[in-house]
């Protein structure tokens, strides 16, 4: 089985905090997404933080801005757009 994130709460400095499946947990730092392409919804910081976990286990930001971006696939590591 595939370890999911289960919560996501956002925090400074565009990082998020992910508690998975498999009751780890960790931040990582999407610093490096801020304002480029889809993630310039993320300079309204209300935007950022909604961010939330998707039935399938995705992440994702808005309702219309930035949906289902990409996924956090390993504890630790990101991947900017995964679909």
């Amino acid at each position: 089985m595939m370890t999911r994130p289960t919560i996501v709460e956002p925090r400074d400095g565009y990082r998020i905090w992910l508690r998975y499946s498999d009751g780890a947990a960790g931040e990582v730092d999407l610093s490096h997404l801020a304002g480029r392409g889809v993630f310039a919804a993320w300079n309204d910081p209300a935007c950022f933080e909604a961010v939330r976990v998707t039935a399938d286990g995705g992440i994702a930001w808005g309702e219309n801005e930035v949906e289902r971006v990409g996924h956090v696939v390993a504890k630790g590591e990101e991947r900017a757009c995964e679909n």
